[in-house]
């Protein structure tokens, strides 16, 4: 493990700093004003947060604005290296906050997002060009250990390999779901008209499995670095313009810079930043088995999260368990119909309730996501509990993946208001999925 405490240039850590405090910045203030916040927090009379955290909810009237607005100006702070830690590790409880109350929006950069958040608190990116050095708060530095280099290439791998192993499945491999998906984008200008083609459809399923799978490699290997760059511009650019992806494009090719020489990057944007030209190493730092017990536990982490799904029971496309913090991005197009049949215990009364104050998108999730479907049976009879009554509720929900034909999702039988929710373990309540 020495090579991890190697003392390197720290140029590409305050580059990425600036350009990642951007990104949080836009991020923040962007979701005020195209409406986003309004739409996902304001408008909706539920939110359906992670169920761990079902006693988060989104602050009434005016909060969730207030939140986006502090975080975007905590984004700002960190792009000037202004009070950073501080800055850094609020934007990390507020982002995470906001992921965790909605399920309504659910993106990979989001989750992606935290990490990185996560793993800035730790690293000294403020050690240069920062209002942090200038005010005299901390000592200028122009060298880092090779860790935190190391993590923040490690945390884009991920991304990109398990994005690469979740292609692998027949809708992918013949091309079912990029038919679909791109058929959804025919309106597109210049490009759409090509979108039913199949060697165009195809050639985007092969093309997105071995982008995810050899940009890494080909990033590392000096020869081809160049090439992979101007590929990853052009493939990210696409997706941008294409599927409206938000941030993600544009922070995955900030993780460029971490392989190219560093001298390259700082000629390009820190031309004046003093080079560290040594090879000293802190052969016994005061914190190297905290560092080490940290890396090493993020790590295993980050590799047994997208490797959940195959110790559980199911067809994680089907069942949805073992799929967020996958980096199982764009991968199948789902539709469903649910309807719940309520029996009231005291009057001894069956009726049906099809799902109401929603909004659309949670609309999707109630007939798609099982635990969803779950958490609205919870909702109901907490509503009915309220006026005194005493309720039982079964889902009568059909389902179908990438325009296959519907198949029933869950057991009509299991009363979810009154059902436990397994954490660690399949819901037997969910139907298996009959398909490929």
């Amino acid at each position: 493990m020495r090579f991890l405490f190697k003392k390197i240039d720290n140029t590409t850590l305050i580059v990425f700093r600036i350009i990642f405090g951007c990104v949080l910045m836009l991020e923040a203030w962007g979701s005020i004003f195209t409406g986003w916040i309004k739409l996902t927090f304001v408008e909706p009379k539920i939110h359906f947060s992670f169920i761990a955290f079902s006693w988060l909810q989104p602050i009434d009237g005016f909060g969730m604005y207030y939140i986006y607005a502090v975080m975007g100006a905590l984004g700002l702070c960190v792009i000037l290296g202004n009070f950073y830690r501080f800055s850094i590790i609020s934007y990390t409880i507020l982002w995470t906050y906001c992921y965790l109350i909605h399920k309504a929006s659910y993106n990979n950069h989001y989750y992606l997002m935290i990490l990185l958040c996560l793993i800035m608190c730790f690293l000294p990116a403020h050690k240069s060009h920062s209002l942090d050095v200038k005010k005299g708060r901390v000592l200028k530095e122009i060298a880092m250990p090779f860790w935190c280099k190391f993590i923040l290439m490690f945390q884009i791998t991920c991304v990109y390999f398990f994005g690469a192993m979740a292609k692998i499945y027949p809708d992918w491999l013949d091309g079912t779901y990029t038919k679909l998906k791109l058929g959804r984008e025919i309106k597109t200008p210049l490009v759409g008209q090509f979108f039913k083609e199949e060697w165009f459809y195809m050639g985007v399923a092969y093309g997105g499995f071995l982008f995810d799978l050899l940009i890494i490699p080909l990033l590392i290997y000096k020869r081809t670095r160049v090439f992979a760059f101007i590929v990853s511009i052009a493939f990210h650019s696409f997706n941008s313009f294409v599927f409206q992806v938000g941030v993600f494009p544009y922070l995955s090719l900030a993780f460029a810079i971490f392989f190219f020489p560093v001298d390259r990057i700082r000629k390009i944007f820190l031309p004046k930043k003093e080079l560290y030209l040594e090879t000293a190493y802190s052969s016994n730092p005061s914190n190297k088995k905290t560092v080490l017990f940290l890396l090493s536990s993020y790590i295993v982490l980050q590799l047994f999260l997208p490797l959940r799904q195959h110790f559980l029971e199911g067809n994680v496309f089907w069942t949805e368990e073992g799929h967020k913090m996958s980096w199982r991005m764009m991968l199948r197009t789902t539709s469903g119909i649910t309807r719940f049949k309520i029996y009231d215990v005291k009057k001894d009364s069956t009726y049906i309730l099809k799902p109401t104050i929603l909004s659309r998108k949670q609309k999707n999730l109630i007939n798609t996501r099982p635990d969803v479907i779950w958490q609205y049976a919870q909702y109901l009879k907490k509503e009915e509990a309220k006026k005194g009554n005493e309720i039982k509720v079964y889902a009568i929900s059909n389902k179908k993946l990438n325009n296959r034909r519907y198949q029933e999702f869950i057991d009509p039988n299991v009363d979810l208001a009154n059902t436990k929710w397994d954490y660690f373990n399949h819901a037997k309540w969910i139907y298996k999925f009959n398909g490929w």
